[in-house]
């Protein structure tokens, strides 16, 4: 919360301004998006991380926390919201909602004219629930699928501590990785030696013929593994001819969340990082740290994997919109 205190004020930035030939000054400026429901499971960080950010952008809020974390949800927001009281904010601008019934949750998501968007961030099961049922708008934390593709110019050493970082450091998370896809030039080199560090951490691997012919100890990969999101110590692994194979394999099976190239080919490299069309790409970096506080936002209200109207980790600057300043000197339209 330091940390995004400390961050400039979105609101009222000027992000371009204009002057047209009949002496009209337009500016784009930020304001606040207006009153946010934001529905969530379990940790109760979020509900400092949600708060936090939304009041950073002149938002009002709505918490919906999980049954699981009520108690704590409810004594962070009452230490929360005498703070908010002693800088002189209205009343209500930061609310709990501490009924975790389903029917709480559906009323929210129907209060057109009193909410402007809903973020969802939880279990895909719930965000595909609020995104299908709810009438004000959806922003959804997005499912992760992520995938560390290593070249074959990678540095194998690189690309061994990329990969097991990415699956092994927090497996239960969006940002973690999902898939391994291999160059088959160095598949015999790369695989072994990965293979030997994920059976020390107790992961589950789950690959091709390929794969299973260096990795004996290997599972059968399903075409349903290529798509799973397991949020657990269990990887598949894949090996590819080539970098377009692998871009035709994360945009089939990707859910566009965090992608990642280990190579030492400066023209590989860019070459993924315009093909691949996901929140967020890396190079020669672990998809964990696809994150809001890793990119310096301070916190995160969540990861959006949709084009609009935020993409990738959401901070502050995020939960603002964009309205148009018009001066004039008595302008009229002939």
């Amino acid at each position: 919360m330091r940390e995004i205190a400390r961050q400039a004020d979105p609101v009222g930035e000027m992000l371009d301004a204009w002057s047209r030939p009949n002496g009209l000054r337009i500016e784009k400026i930020r304001v606040p998006l207006g009153v946010l429901g934001m529905i969530y499971e379990s940790r109760p960080n979020v509900t400092v991380d949600a708060a936090a950010l939304c009041l950073k952008a002149g938002n009002a809020v709505i918490l919906r926390g999980g049954s699981e974390a009520v108690n704590s949800n409810r004594a962070l927001v009452s230490a929360l919201v005498g703070a908010v009281a002693a800088q002189g904010l209205p009343p209500g601008t930061l609310q709990l909602l501490e009924d975790t019934s389903r029917d709480s949750l559906m009323e929210l998501t129907h209060l057109n004219t009193l909410v402007d968007l809903i973020i969802a961030r939880g279990s895909e099961e719930m965000i595909n629930h609020v995104m299908k049922h709810a009438t004000v708008p959806v922003l959804g934390h997005g499912k992760g699928v992520c995938h560390v593709y290593v070249d074959e110019k990678a540095d194998l050493a690189m690309a061994e501590k990329i990969a097991y970082n990415a699956k092994v450091q927090r497996p239960g998370v969006c940002n973690a990785m999902e898939t391994l896809l291999v160059h088959k030039n160095i598949a015999s080199q790369f695989l072994p030696r990965i293979a030997q560090a994920y059976a020390a951490a107790h992961v589950e691997m789950r690959g091709d013929d390929q794969t299973r012919a260096a990795i004996p100890a290997a599972l059968p990969a399903t075409e349903e593994d290529w798509r799973t999101e397991y949020l657990d110590l269990i990887v598949s692994i894949r090996v590819v001819d080539s970098l377009d194979q692998a871009v035709e394999h994360i945009h089939r099976y990707g859910s566009g969340h965090s992608d990642t190239i280990v190579t030492q080919d400066a023209a590989r490299a860019e070459q993924f990082l315009k093909a691949v069309d996901s929140a967020a790409v890396f190079h020669n970096a672990s998809t964990r740290l696809h994150d809001g506080g890793v990119f310096g936002l301070g916190a995160e209200i969540g990861i959006s994997t949709r084009k609009l109207h935020a993409r990738g980790t959401m901070g502050a600057r995020e939960l603002t919109t964009t309205k148009y300043v018009v001066r004039g000197t008595g302008q009229i339209r002939e």
